[in-house]
């Protein structure tokens, strides 16, 4: 991942990526992909900078230059920082998976009809969802609630102490209540 002046990418996108593509042929790398991952607020300052860009770039080195383009970066004016790290186990597949800034350049390349699709396929489908979720709840309180009995069907313990009758109650109802 390299860190590079946004006013420098918005002017020379092309130039940036071949400047990275050279500091890593020197090296003898072997560059799989490179692409912009995106442009955001620096958490401080980076040579008098408060906004950065990031370029992903995946390559084949030997580890043992990994030093040296770290030097090179470190003598580029154009590259503020950089970070490598090993990703053998990734699969062409994940390196070719959509940047924040690629899903975001798709996203203003789509027609507005095609969005407001998108916006009514995705509210549908909130809407739906939340009708399955409240039948569900529905079925578990169904579920929940006792059986009513006939009133007559009661005995007199399980009659509700309203329902008693208005004489005076005995002793043991009274502890019960």
């Amino acid at each position: 991942m390299f860190l590079v002046d946004s006013t420098l990418v918005g002017s020379n996108e092309d130039g940036i990526n071949d400047t990275i593509k050279t500091i890593l042929e020197k090296v003898g790398a072997e560059i799989v992909t490179i692409k912009k991952w995106d442009d955001r607020k620096l958490a401080y300052e980076i040579r008098g900078k408060s906004r950065g860009t990031y370029i992903l770039c995946y390559f084949r080195a030997d580890g043992r230059k990994i030093k040296d383009i770290e030097n090179s970066v470190k003598l580029s004016d154009q590259i503020m920082r950089v970070l490598i790290l090993n990703a053998e186990k990734m699969t062409a597949e994940d390196m070719e998976k959509d940047t924040p800034a690629t899903k975001t350049e798709k996203e203003t390349r789509q027609e507005p009809d095609e969005i407001k699709q998108d916006e009514d396929a995705a509210v549908e489908n909130d809407v739906d969802k939340q009708a399955k979720q409240q039948d569900e709840t529905d079925t578990e309180a169904e579920q929940d609630e006792p059986t009513e009995q006939e009133p007559n069907e009661m005995s007199d313990s399980e009659q509700k102490p309203e329902e008693i009758s208005d004489s005076e109650p005995d002793s043991e109802t009274a502890i019960k209540q």
